[in-house]
């Protein structure tokens, strides 16, 4: 027990993937800094809580980790909501490029799925187990500023806090002694902690976020071209906004990539024909499939959008391969409305170990 409660506080006092003892190569895989050797889930054998303890905090560094390359070598601004939160106040955040609203050209938004992934990230198993090009969204950031195209990744599962709070409670003395004790008695009071979950206004959902981003930022851009790019539950999300601000939404985005999506037009937009017709035109689908990327799958449903294989049926993995096919498709969308031809940007990754800077693929 002595040992189990030594292991907790090491990780819960650990800040970085170093103190883990891991890092991200050269070429964004995550290696152990003795060993050199992939992360292995089952460290301790049959403790089970010990090693999801220790997977739960790589997540948490993992995440913070993805922060820092968006910021530092992604060059987004990480922006604070909602706007109008005092300094007490949960908050959450997004990330954006820089005066992404104020320019004229192509923006694109990225929306993830569902879980405990956050901003910046497609698949935290991908990460963990293959790379940092095939689990986050840094080659769709990376793809979009070298085709002039302004960028806001959002945060969608950001919901809440979790605070521990303390709460006094009675002990029952024993029967020979009177009943309860004067609560003026400290030795008579046992204190216990709780843990409450505080849901930050404008973001405790997927959905509310997404609305709350829109209303006051995307919508407020002044971009020709907004496009969408949803993965998993996030297709459900961006279809949730489609159908509470049909009209704006149909006016500004002139195409959505769904990638493996959750959304359920028949049900979601069944009474919606415009929205109907406005998806089968504006939007495609990729979904899981053996078939080569790209390959019609399936018969086009009236109520929905054309689908085209992903070329794997990894659900993680589904971003990663279609990226290319994903541009193609938001390129030829944008073609009909007025384009601009900014200066090209570049971008890199860091590798942790060493703070070494360079290019991810």
């Amino acid at each position: 027990m002595e040992e189990l409660m030594k292991f907790r506080t090491c990780l819960e006092t650990s800040k970085s993937l170093e103190d883990l003892q891991y890092y991200f190569n050269e070429r964004g895989e995550l290696r152990h800094i003795i060993t050199k050797e992939p992360f292995v889930y089952n460290y301790y054998k049959n403790e089970y809580e010990r090693n999801h303890k220790r997977y739960q905090v790589l997540g948490d560094m993992i995440t913070l980790y993805v922060y820092e390359l968006l910021e530092k070598h992604c060059k987004l601004e990480r922006i604070s909501i909602p706007i109008d939160a005092n300094d007490e106040e949960p908050k959450s955040f997004f990330f954006m490029s820089q005066a992404a609203l104020s320019k004229p050209s192509s923006l694109i938004v990225l929306l993830q799925d569902s879980g405990v992934i956050r901003a910046g990230q497609w698949g935290q198993k991908v990460i963990t187990h293959h790379s940092l090009d095939q689990g986050t969204q840094i080659p769709f950031i990376k793809t979009a500023l070298k085709e002039h195209a302004s960028v806001i990744v959002l945060n969608p599962n950001d919901n809440f806090v979790e605070m521990k709070e303390e709460e006094p409670q009675m002990m029952v003395k024993r029967e020979e002694e009177s009943c309860l004790p004067d609560a003026s008695d400290e030795s008579a009071l046992h204190r216990t902690q709780r843990n409450i979950l505080v849901h930050k206004r404008g973001c405790s959902t997927p959905e509310e976020h997404t609305s709350y981003v829109w209303d006051h930022f995307i919508s407020r851009s002044i971009a020709n071209k907004v496009s969408f790019i949803a993965h998993g539950y996030g297709g459900l999300v961006f279809l949730d906004l489609l159908c509470k601000k049909s009209k704006e939404v149909m006016n500004k985005v002139c195409a959505v990539a769904f990638i493996d999506s959750r959304h359920h037009a028949q049900h979601q937009a069944r009474t919606e024909p415009e929205i109907q017709s406005w998806m089968r035109t504006n939007c495609r689908s990729w979904v899981l499939s053996s078939r080569p990327l790209d390959r019609p799958t399936g018969s086009l449903m009236k109520l929905d959008c054309p689908k085209v294989s992903a070329g794997t049926e990894n659900h993680e993995l589904a971003p990663f391969c279609t990226l290319q096919s994903i541009f193609k498709f938001l390129n030829r969308s944008s073609k009909g409305r007025r384009n601009t031809d900014p200066s090209p940007r570049t971008m890199v990754t860091r590798s942790s170990a060493r703070n070494k800077i360079t290019k991810t693929a």
